[in-house]
């Protein structure tokens, strides 16, 4: 900062043309005036003028709907990830982000022209009010549900929180119709989910996405687990499209030392690098990890693949990740909009990039689309656990998890092998 004044101070002394000179060598001041920024400027403000006083439907020329288009356009041609955000988007982007939403706290699926709860989550106003699995939403607002989408139906009864809806459900064990008034609330979705282990010590944990209480929730499973007898640990990550970089770090900060380096991003100059190290606070866990991933890991998931691989804690076993080694900052603009800018590089420890590279598993188990869909709906529906309502619900049996197994046999040899090496 001190050469850069120094610099315009001499600039000054010495004149206008030594001043541009200075400017060039050591980069303007945001008060400098930038001739090439201000003629584009003018140049966009000619466009918009003609296109707002030719074009033939006035109500698609406005100024806000062209300049909103335009920005559209511009950060569309950057990158496939950089992108602006109306206020709707800039707020949905937050709550994924937080993994929360305002609403009532229920899961619901559209099943044979109906919409059905699949059920309450714990702690909310749908569980409070005793809204239970296998009821049928027939109206909300005392509006009859005309569109039975789940897209729709969600998009009612989500609100401001601290505002009310009414709910009027039908139940088929009862035979009855039910109206419950439900006021909402904030809701927190897990992205940590079906922990569990096995009479062996093999455990399984799934990541869905990286959010803000994501690395928490890891802990406390993993604490949890290990209680349970946890010898060797699966750790599930596919069709994981990634979320925050503190996230992903905080996970893998349950494995590595302090001070360890876990990752580190590289922006447009050399300057902008930062790393990402761990904390270390936790007692050693030396036991083997097997890391799932496939096409749809991204991102920091592939952040927490990369490190544990680089670093020789974890078999990565699967198929090659997706490839998106690029950091997505979100930037507030006026009236609650934003931009989602790629602003630098994801690295793993070794200095080794993933963007359009992927991470290659050490154990390659393909899985067929159709058999990864059908797994993805068995991963998620575990409240069902008969196969034969299973096939019937959904019209298929349930299928066996190849690359988990892979990975379980894979754990299962290393502990094997350090028990003969004692």
């Amino acid at each position: 900062m001190l050469k850069r004044l120094f610099a315009i101070a001499a600039a000054v002394a010495a004149g206008f043309l030594a001043a541009q000179s200075a400017a060039r060598q050591f980069g303007a001041p945001s008060w400098w005036p930038n001739r090439d920024r201000d003629r584009n400027v003018r140049y966009f403000r000619d466009v918009l003028e003609t296109v707002k006083q030719y074009y033939v439907e006035a109500d698609k020329a406005d100024y806000d709907k062209l300049t909103r288009a335009a920005l559209r356009g511009m950060m569309s041609e950057l990158d496939p990830h950089s992108e602006y955000l109306d206020a709707e988007a800039f707020s949905a982007t937050e709550e994924e982000l937080n993994n929360e939403f305002s609403g009532i706290g229920i899961q619901v699926e559209e099943r044979d022209g109906h919409i059905v709860v699949i059920t309450p989550i714990a702690d909310t106003p749908a569980e409070r009010a005793g809204i239970r699995r296998g009821d049928r939403l027939v109206a909300i607002d005392g509006k009859p549900i005309a569109d039975p989408s789940v897209e729709g139906v969600l998009r009612l009864i989500r609100g401001e929180p601290g505002s009310e809806v009414k709910l009027t459900i039908f139940r088929p064990s009862q035979d009855k119709e039910i109206t419950v008034q439900l006021r909402r609330q904030k809701i927190r979705l897990r992205s940590v989910r079906n922990a569990e282990v096995r009479p062996d010590g093999i455990g399984y944990v799934q990541i869905t996405q990286f959010s803000e209480r994501t690395g928490e929730e890891f802990t406390d499973a993993l604490r949890d687990l290990e209680k349970r007898g946890l010898r060797a640990l699966v750790l599930d990550l596919r069709n994981n499209p990634g979320g925050l970089l503190d996230a992903a770090v905080e996970v893998c900060d349950a494995f590595f030392e302090k001070d360890e380096l876990v990752a580190y991003t590289q922006g447009r100059t050399a300057e902008s690098r930062v790393d990402f190290h761990a904390d270390g606070r936790h007692t050693p866990r030396p036991y083997p990890v097997a890391i799932l991933v496939n096409g749809g890991t991204a991102s920091a998931a592939e952040i927490v693949s990369g490190a544990m691989r680089d670093t020789r804690r974890a078999v990565i076993v699967g198929e090659k990740t997706f490839g998106k080694g690029s950091v997505q900052s979100i930037i507030e603009l006026q009236n609650g909009e934003g931009i989602r800018l790629t602003t630098a590089r994801y690295y793993t420890p070794s200095g080794v990039t993933i963007h359009e590279k992927g991470i290659a598993p050490h154990v390659e188990i393909e899985m067929s689309p159709d058999d990864e869909a059908r797994l993805r709906i068995q991963q998620s529906r575990t409240d069902i656990t008969a196969p034969a309502e299973f096939t019937d619900r959904f019209g298929f049996a349930p299928v066996e998890d190849t690359q988990r197994n892979a990975a379980e046999e894979v754990l299962r040899g290393v502990l094997l092998a350090r028990g003969a090496g004692k």
